[in-house]
């Protein structure tokens, strides 16, 4: 009875373990968070103005739901890490040119 009760449990955590390794995605997630942290930023000093801050949260959201959609299924794929990546990398851009324009919200 032990014997069962422990390989029960022990195919559970694997089971686990095995569906949070396909769909986690740590590297987007402290990615957002330090874009987030940039965003902020520019706008606590007057570097982002309101409707910039309109664009980059429709992108920040473009991101989010692409993360969304790579996750529904229970695996994410190369392929879609990489369209995560590459949404990422042009919110990163977006970012970058807004913050250094010129325009000032003061």
């Amino acid at each position: 009875m032990k014997l069962k009760l422990f390989l029960a449990g022990l195919f559970f955590l694997v089971f686990t373990a095995t569906t949070y390794a396909q769909t986690a995605t740590p590297g987007v997630k402290n990615r957002q968070e330090k874009q987030h942290k940039r965003i902020r930023h520019g706008v606590h000093n007057g570097e982002i103005t309101a409707g910039e801050r309109v664009v980059i949260a429709e992108q920040q959201q473009d991101v989010r739901q692409a993360k969304r959609r790579a996750k529904a299924d229970g695996q994410v794929t190369q392929g879609e890490r990489a369209r995560i990546h590459q949404e990422q990398n042009q919110a990163s851009r977006s970012i970058h040119r807004k913050k250094h324009n010129g325009r000032d919200r003061n």
